[in-house]
């Protein structure tokens, strides 16, 4: 049964990240970037997108960690380890440790607010509604939401291709759940995607740290 609303929100807030550790993390943006430099890049998202969740409506603030934490974890944020396995597994073992409506979201969109994501974390953000989903302008999705967190619905799911968002998508559909969609965002996997995703934030984090690393000057 999922549980009635909490003073904060009624939905968990789950992101899935990577620790910014130079050759771990943001490898397509080396070149132009450095190991180094993509993961100071990485840090940035990691961080603008956690201090975005603190100013969002939720019962919990859940961050799946593969790798350790550091300077760039706000206080606020309860830290889970991530299993071991591949991505669907990681997923599906994140949405597992979770009870009642619980969204995920990805580090590799900083430019993400709490009014994008007001639609799901309203006071009706589940009414007629099982899942919530945010497709990527590179097939993949970059929110995945659901009333009742089951990780049946992530297991098996072909992940990091061009059609992993339309898998996803259907395996929802399939099992009978009420869908509905996010914007369609752009997700940070290489410097063109690095660009666009800082002009759509110029003030934050992944922005400023990108400035400062502009090709022109990377090393």
């Amino acid at each position: 049964m999922t549980p009635g609303p909490h003073p904060d929100g009624e939905t968990t807030l789950l992101v899935i990240a990577k620790e910014p550790v130079a050759g771990r993390v943001k490898t397509r943006l080396t070149p132009p970037y450095t190991p180094a430099d993509a993961a100071s890049l990485a840090e940035a998202a990691l961080a603008d997108t956690l201090h975005a969740v603190l100013r969002m409506p939720a019962r919990r603030r859940v961050l799946a960690l593969d790798g350790g934490t550091g300077p760039w974890l706000p206080s606020g944020i309860e830290v889970v380890a991530q299993c071991d396995g591949g991505l669907d597994e990681r997923l599906a073992a994140a949405f597992a440790g979770c009870q009642g409506p619980t969204l995920l979201i990805g580090m590799d969109t900083p430019q993400i607010t709490p009014g994008l994501l007001a639609p799901a974390l309203g006071p009706d953000g589940w009414r007629d509604c099982d899942a919530w989903f945010g497709p990527a302008a590179d097939g993949g999705f970059w929110a995945l939401g659901l009333a009742q967190p089951d990780p049946r619905l992530l297991r098996g799911v072909p992940m990091s291709t061009a059609t992993t968002g339309a898998a996803q998508r259907r395996r929802l559909t399939d099992a009978g759940l009420r869908v509905r969609d996010l914007p369609v965002l752009r997700d940070i996997d290489t410097a063109d995607d690095a660009g666009h995703v800082a002009a759509t934030a110029p003030g934050g984090r992944f922005a400023l740290t990108l400035a400062r690393l502009s090709p022109a000057t990377a090393r």
